[in-house]
């Protein structure tokens, strides 16, 4: 990945959606590819016609972003991502979010699904994650830094913006969903984690496990954009429960869970653009 490629793409995001700068991003996780398509006035472009865009292979994931106005402001919808266990480069993992903030994004609101492994967690919870613990090893930033993204050595101790955090929250009792939060572990995959290494996770302080998310929220914060994230626990994880966990449970969930996070995710769009 390089600086005039990000730029490349964000030129023909403006110039395809006749917007000249965005404000905010959501990233679409598991389940939820619909979303963008259902904002009014929504404009449609397939990853697939952005230059650099990789393209998700995941079932679940999209594959198109959309832009839409909210209010006098205008948002990006990144229906699905690609992961690194995909065979992608971790440059590529995070193009999409990294050229969304050279569209002018200030904001972007991560989702994923995740096994919940944390005290209380349940299929169906909407969880804020509150920090994240990298159990990959791998990091977005490694190699030579690129001065017109962000600084050699950026900060990461509030890396999840405590004020999206409180909006969140916010959204969420207007719909009468129970506020909760958690730390998000990182696992590579594609297979699922063993009961040891969740039993691990959870001893370190962790209440999620997944396959995403965290290397876009270090490249973003690397750009110095607001970050937050929702977590949908969509399984328990392994050790936790007793049944045999398959992407098939992953996707029937967030079904399931869709209305209720779609409200939650409308009700945000203000806070986000603001």
């Amino acid at each position: 990945m390089t600086y005039n490629a990000l730029q490349q793409a964000a030129a023909a995001i403006a110039y395809r959606t006749g917007r000249q700068s965005h404000d905010a991003a959501i990233v679409l996780g598991s389940g939820l590819s619909s979303f963008g398509a259902s904002l009014n006035d929504a404009q449609a472009i397939p990853f697939s016609e952005i230059p650099g865009f990789p393209i998700p292979k995941v079932a679940g994931h999209g594959g198109t972003l959309y832009s839409a106005p909210v209010g006098d402001k205008t948002i990006l919808i990144l229906s699905g991502r690609v992961h690194l266990y995909e065979g992608w480069q971790l440059s590529d993992v995070v193009f999409g979010v990294r050229a969304a903030a050279l569209t002018g994004v200030k904001t972007v609101l991560l989702t994923n699904a995740s096994g919940g492994c944390g005290e209380g967690l349940e299929p169906g919870d909407l969880v804020v994650v509150t920090d994240h613990i990298n159990f990959t090893g791998r990091n977005p930033l490694t190699g030579a830094n690129d001065d017109r993204l962000g600084p050699r050595f950026p900060d990461m101790s509030t890396l999840y913006d405590s004020s999206l955090r409180s909006r969140i929250g916010q959204a969420m009792q207007e719909h009468g969903v129970t506020y909760k939060e958690g730390v998000y572990g990182w696992f590579l995959g594609p297979s699922y984690e063993t009961p040891a290494e969740v039993q691990m996770a959870r001893t370190l302080g962790t209440d999620l496990v997944g396959m995403s998310t965290v290397p876009e929220a270090i490249a973003l914060r690397h750009m110095g954009v607001r970050v937050g994230a929702i977590s949908l626990v969509t399984n328990l994880a392994a050790g936790i429960s007793k049944q045999p966990l398959s992407h098939a449970d992953v996707t029937e969930t967030a079904a399931h869970a869709k209305e209720t996070f779609t409200a939650v995710l409308t009700s945000l769009l203000p806070a986000l653009v603001e």
